[in-house]
């Protein structure tokens, strides 16, 4: 790289923004392979990952909390024992940095549902307990991940979160209007 002249680094420059224009639809296709993920649960991942979205919308969600709920296993294909910070590395230069930390943190919580049954720690997630995140973790866990399993649920399609999924990565990425540091969103419409 050190050899390469103000001319190299503008073509590719030119090139890599191209390039990021496509990453929703790369994201979309992602999602998509989703429906060939790990098996043994009776929804596919990529039902699951619906699912948890449509509860989101339905729980009256912003944007950010949708598209947090519809990616947050999108790293389970390539990092099963790391998928929420490889979520949560996508989605953080775009949406608010609490969205990003639920993320980066929805595994350790969601040992409260099962950890007894494998060997881990149920409390891990009790480490974090004064963060200000916490409660939001507990909740997302709660109403739109681990209830998200069920084959019978009226889940939306992947279309109805395609605009979404298409405005948030389209956003100019770190820009604070979007990270909004230190703001808390509910998570359900009061």
């Amino acid at each position: 790289m050190k050899d390469g002249t103000a001319e190299d680094y503008a073509l590719l420059e030119r090139l890599e923004a191209g390039y990021v224009q496509q990453l929703p639809e790369r994201i979309l296709a992602a999602l998509r392979r989703l429906e060939d993920s790990f098996s043994g649960y009776q929804v596919t991942r990529l039902e699951h990952s619906l699912q948890s979205a449509t509860r989101a919308y339905r729980d009256g969600a912003d944007t950010d909390w949708i598209v947090t709920a519809l990616l947050h296993d999108i790293g389970d294909d390539l990092a099963p024992h790391n998928h929420d910070s490889v979520a949560a590395a996508v989605l953080r230069p775009y949406v608010r940095e609490e969205c990003a930390w639920v993320l980066q943190h929805h595994g350790i919580f969601q040992l409260a549902y099962y950890g007894h049954h494998i060997g881990a720690d149920a409390e891990a997630r009790r480490k974090y307990a004064d963060h200000p995140c916490y409660e939001r973790t507990v909740t997302f866990c709660e109403r739109w991940d681990q209830s998200s399993f069920d084959p019978d649920y009226d889940t939306l399609p992947l279309e109805t979160f395609e605009p979404m999924v298409r405005e948030v990565f389209a956003r100019p990425p770190w820009d604070e209007r979007y990270l909004r540091p230190g703001e808390h969103v509910p998570l359900v419409a009061v």
